[in-house]
């Protein structure tokens, strides 16, 4: 089964807090804390050096990505990847773990988990329930930073789990590819605004299926099974044996889309990594479906 070559994508908390305890953390094995939070609401990096799981590095993802986009969060040359991550002791034959604090349990790992798969690094997984869940079953954090040896990152992006503008524009005439957007209802419908930014309306690509991301996760902030998560797919309709692209507001949730395809077995999910933050600004109004009452410019 294809299940059996995949590589686990996700690790749990014992599992992790063993490794530390087992001094396992070092140039095979990297966690790294990829939170990021709404400006005004929760400061990453100083809660990163108020306490974090022992060993981990912050991946700041305002930094690792593409700065001179017009869009939110386009992903980085494969220089400027391979760069930052070696400076975070990130070699190609490390294990990456990756968490985030959110109160969802997980939020923006994902999104750090696909990165490395486009990218071409294998060996990663996030860290199942999140610091969340580490914090509740009790294991150790710190305060102290970590300052692994710099190392050597060959990045070569894979294509193939990346799609564009152009190529979602013309699969709206192919239908090659399922089209899946991981946002909350309202914003999906556009009978709810797109949160913290001007300009941006609501709404979703024609043609695309909704799956908000939260829903992959249970209450406690745990992925669910691959089981419940391949009937979540078969409820929306959705052929996982068929190509599929995730899509949400900037390419982050989206990638949540891609990690339940991943534990059903189904690792080539595309991301569009523009999503609707670069669709809204350059996309043909019909190619737009919104219930948001028209304003007036």
């Amino acid at each position: 089964m294809v299940q059996q070559v995949l590589y686990r994508a996700l690790v749990s908390a014992k599992w992790l807090a063993e490794s530390v305890r087992a001094g396992k953390l070092g140039p095979g094995l990297r966690v790294l804390d990829a939170s990021w939070y709404s400006p005004g609401t929760r400061d990453a990096r100083k809660e990163y050096l108020e306490r974090h799981v022992p060993g981990a590095s912050f991946f700041d993802i305002e930094e690792c990505r593409d700065t001179a986009s017009p869009y939110e969060m386009m992903l980085p040359s494969e220089e400027r990847f391979a760069d930052y991550v070696g400076h975070l002791g990130i070699s190609n034959s490390t294990h990456v773990v990756i968490y985030d604090g959110d109160h969802l349990g997980t939020f923006y790992a994902p999104r750090a988990w696909w990165m490395f798969r486009v990218f071409g690094h294998r060996t990663v997984s996030v860290l199942n329930g999140g610091f969340r869940n580490w914090l509740k079953e009790g294991h150790p954090v710190t305060s102290e930073p970590s300052r692994p040896e710099p190392a050597v990152f060959k990045a070569t992006l894979n294509p193939s789990l990346l799609k564009t503008y152009e190529q979602v524009l013309e699969n709206l005439k192919s239908k090659r590819f399922q089209l899946v957007d991981s946002r909350s209802q309202g914003r999906y419908l556009g009978t709810e605004p797109e949160p913290d930014i001007e300009g941006l309306g609501s709404g979703h690509i024609r043609g695309a299926i909704n799956m908000p991301f939260m829903d992959f996760l249970t209450e406690e902030g745990f992925e669910k099974s691959p089981e419940e998560l391949r009937a979540m797919f078969e409820d929306k309709k959705v052929d996982l044996a068929q190509p599929l692209i995730a899509t949400c507001r900037k390419g982050v949730t989206a990638c949540h889309i891609a990690l339940a395809a991943y534990l059903c077995g189904k690792p080539d999910v595309a991301v569009y990594d523009g999503s609707w933050s670069e669709w809204f600004r350059r996309a043909p109004p019909e190619t737009r479906v919104s219930q948001q009452k028209a304003e007036k410019a």
